[in-house]
């Protein structure tokens, strides 16, 4: 079987429901055994392993991956570590170009959700796979795989792994040079089902004059760069907004207008940015911006 790949976020929120149920379920179970007593059996203690705990962010310092597990420039960010009666232990990763892990097994498997950059991974005897941001990777318990960055672009991920008896990896041998180097097949991109059957926006623009700029518009333009974490979707609106006022780019403007409030800007903040450009991008194109406003904001 070979790693698997999921395209979507879906099935993280799945997976990641079905392990909060699972412990809660096996926590409330001990609770009514009483099975979580302390060796005191302290009522105090009992109630305070039921409480919600926050792992505040940048509030764990980070670490370099270990030389002898790791091949170049690798940061480690713990994320949190298993709480009985869950296994789960999580971290954030993030491999430099060329970077990457050794070949290595886990005993109960591992789930890597790619949050940045474009990535590889590979099990033994088979060729490598692209992966990049919103990728959710699935590795078999038991599996030699290695994973990493792509030569040229960094990589981000959270792994998740659950430990069997205390161990959560088996370190291996590393990845060589010619390993890294050999073929990798492509990243296969799914269409969005959000609009089955229904021409994306950019093909509703340009049709099809040039196939070559609808395949860049809607995957790298809004499929990427609309999709990097970095900034929410809200804020790149904003920002999309505002250049597009101060550059007068009336056709544009009305589009990125309706998208700016289908990514929650509203109506006020909008109208408010338009007359706070006036002072920096020119009276004539604030006038320009107001009116294409208004007809947007008159068709919903």
């Amino acid at each position: 079987m070979r790693l698997e790949i999921e395209r979507t976020t879906i099935n993280l929120l799945i997976a990641a429901s079905m392990s909060v149920s699972l412990v809660v379920n096996a926590t409330s179970q001990n609770v009514r055994s009483g099975t979580t007593r302390s060796s005191g059996g302290s009522p105090a203690v009992i109630q305070d392993s039921q409480k919600i705990k926050i792992t505040r962010s940048r509030s764990v310092p980070s670490q370099q991956g270990p030389a002898e597990n790791f091949t170049g420039s690798v940061r480690v960010d713990p994320m949190f570590q298993a709480n009985e009666p869950s296994r789960l232990a999580g971290a954030l990763v993030t491999f430099e170009p060329r970077a990457r892990s050794a070949w290595h097994t886990h005993p109960r498997g591992q789930i890597l959700i790619v949050t940045a950059g474009v990535g590889r991974v590979q099990r033994w005897g088979d060729p490598a796979d692209e992966i990049r941001q919103g990728d959710v990777v699935w590795i078999p318990p038991g599996q030699k795989h290695w994973h990493g960055a792509s030569p040229d672009q960094a990589m981000s991920h959270i792994a998740m792994q659950e430990h069997l008896d205390g161990k959560v990896v088996d370190w291996m041998e590393k990845v060589s040079d010619a390993q890294y180097g050999a073929g990798v097949q492509p990243h296969a991109s799914v269409p969005s089902t959000r609009n089955a059957g229904q021409p994306t926006p950019a093909q509703r623009l340009i049709g099809g004059t040039s196939p070559k700029l609808v395949e860049l518009t809607d995957n790298v333009l809004f499929g990427d760069v609309w999709e990097r974490p970095e900034l929410s979707k809200r804020d790149r609106s904003l920002v999309t907004v505002a250049a597009l006022i101060a550059m007068n780019r009336p056709d544009q403007l009305r589009s990125h207008l309706t998208r700016a409030r289908d990514n929650g800007v509203k109506q006020e903040e909008l109208i408010e940015t338009i007359t706070h450009l006036a002072f920096y991008s020119g009276w004539p194109n604030a006038m320009t911006a107001i009116t294409v406003a208004k007809e947007v904001f008159e068709k919903k």
